[in-house]
C-alpha cells in the first residue's frame, strides 16, 4: 500500500453502525478523529486568534484556496514561508480547492474541460483555475491537506449535467494526482484527498466513491452536500457512498458542523467534518447548548446571572455571566463575538471527545439516542433562534 505524508490509523469500530474512532498521522499534528475543523477561511478563524483556537483544544482548521488565492496571493504566502507560519498556526493545516467558492461567489464563472474561467467578487479581475493550479498553489500555501478541483453543480439539476460534471471531476482528480507527483515529488509533504460527488442521485455517488476508493489520494472528501437538500436525503446519500469508500483512508465530510449533523455523520462512516455554521451562528448570538441552540440576545438572558452553560469549559461559561454576553451583544462590543465565537467551537470540541469516547467505551448508540432525546435541532426548536 502506498505511503502518504497523511495516514489513518483506525483504533476501534462501531458494532451498529458504520462509526469509526481513528487517529490521522500528519507531519503538523496527531490528529484524533472522529474531529470537527474550525474554517479559518482567509487564515483567520474569524475574532480569534491561533493560540486561542489550539486552547480550545484544536489541531485541525481549514482555509480556503480561492479566497486566498485573490488575497493576499500565494507569492506573498510563499514568501513568508505558508499559511501555518503567516497566521501562526503551529499545527495542521487543510485547504479546499475553492471550487464551491467559485461557482458560489465569483462572477460569470465559466466551466471548460481546462478549468474554470471567472471574475473576482471582490475587483471583478480576471482569473482561471485549473487543477493543475489548485494543486500548485496549495503546495504553495503549504497545507498539510488539499483538496483537488471538483466541479460542483447548482442544484436541482438534469442527471446529465450531474453526470457531465461528475465525470469532469474524475479527470480533474487525474489530473490533479499527476499534478501533484510532478509538483511534490516522491518525497510529497502535502497529501491529496479526492472529492466524491454526484448530486442527489445514489448510483452517481456510488460511482464516483468506488473512483476515488481506487485513486492515488491520502483519503476522500465527500462534496456537494449540506447545500439546502432535507437531513434524511443527505443521510441517505452518505449511506450508498460508504461501503465503498476504503476503510483504511480517512472519510471527510465537507461542510457539515451542526451538532446533531456531527453524530449523524459519525454513524455513517465520517471522520472529518468541517463547517462555517458555528462561527457564523456565534457573531450573532447563536450558541449551542446541549438542549439547542439559544438566541443570547433575547430579553430572557437579561437577568441569567449565571453561566450560559454550566459545564462548559470554554473562557465565556468559565468567566461570565449569560446576563453580560447579553448586554455585550445588545451593546455590539466586539468581545461578544469573540466569546461567543470561543464558545461555539468549544462546544463541538467537547461533543466530539464525547463521540470519540463513546467509540472508545462501545456505546456510540446508545449515547447517540442520548443526545437525540435531549438536543433539539434549530429546525424545530421550541425556541429558535
Amino acid at each position: 500500500m502506498p505511503s502518504y505524508p497523511v495516514n489513518f490509523e483506525l483504533i476501534a469500530t462501531d458494532t451498529d453502525s458504520a462509526a469509526r474512532r481513528g487517529r490521522l498521522l500528519t507531519p503538523h499534528a496527531v490528529i484524533e478523529t472522529p474531529v470537527f475543523m474550525p474554517v479559518g477561511t482567509q487564515a483567520t478563524v474569524k475574532t480569534l486568534n491561533s493560540a486561542e483556537i489550539e486552547a480550545l483544544g484544536y489541531r485541525l482548521i481549514l482555509a480556503n484556496t480561492y479566497h486566498l488565492m485573490l488575497r493576499p496571493g500565494v507569492d506573498l504566502i510563499e514568501e513568508v514561508g505558508g499559511v501555518r507560519r503567516f497566521m501562526r498556526w503551529p499545527h495542521a493545516l487543510l485547504t479546499d480547492s475553492g471550487g464551491f467558492q467559485i461557482f458560489s461567489l465569483a462572477q460569470q464563472a465559466k466551466v471548460r474541460e481546462e478549468g474554470v474561467f471567472f471574475r473576482s467578487h471582490i475587483d471583478g479581475s480576471a482569473w482561471n483555475l485549473t487543477p493543475e493550479e489548485a494543486v500548485r498553489l496549495q503546495i504553495g500555501y503549504g497545507s498539510t491537506i488539499m483538496m483537488p478541483l471538483d466541479h460542483l453543480v447548482g442544484l436541482p439539476a438534469e442527471r446529465r449535467a450531474i453526470l457531465d460534471a461528475l465525470g469532469r471531476t474524475h479527470r480533474w482528480l487525474d489530473r490533479a494526482i499527476v499534478a501533484h507527483n510532478n509538483i511534490d515529488g516522491n518525497d510529497k509533504g502535502h497529501a491529496l484527498f479526492g472529492i466524491v460527488q454526484g448530486g442527489m442521485e445514489a448510483d452517481f455517488r456510488v460511482e464516483s466513491a468506488q473512483y476515488v476508493a481506487t485513486a492515488d489520494v491520502a483519503g476522500a472528501a465527500i462534496g456537494g452536500l449540506s447545500v439546502g437538500e432535507p437531513k434524511p436525503v443527505m443521510a441517505a446519500m452518505l449511506e450508498a457512498v460508504e461501503p465503498h469508500l476504503l476503510r483504511t483512508k480517512p472519510r471527510y465530510l465537507m461542510g457539515v458542523g451542526s451538532p446533531e449533523d456531527l453524530w449523524m455523520g459519525v454513524e455513517r462512516g465520517i471522520d472529518m467534518f468541517d463547517c462555517v455554521l458555528p462561527t457564523r451562528l456565534a457573531r450573532n448570538g447563536a450558541l449551542f447548548t446541549p438542549e439547542g441552540r439559544i438566541n443570547i440576545k433575547q430579553a430572557k438572558w437579561k437577568h441569567h446571572h449565571r453561566p450560559l452553560f454550566e459545564e462548559c469549559d470554554c473562557p465565556a461559561c468559565v468567566t461570565y455571566d449569560a446576563s453580560y454576553i447579553h448586554h455585550l451583544f445588545r451593546a455590539q462590543e466586539l468581545l461578544a463575538l469573540r466569546l461567543a465565537t470561543q464558545h461555539n467551537l468549544r462546544f463541538l470540541a467537547r461533543e466530539m471527545e464525547t463521540i470519540r469516547m463513546s467509540l472508545e467505551s462501545g456505546s456510540f448508540m446508545s449515547d447517540k439516542r442520548r443526545f437525540d432525546a435531549r438536543y433539539v435541532p434549530a429546525n424545530r426548536a421550541r425556541n429558535p433562534s
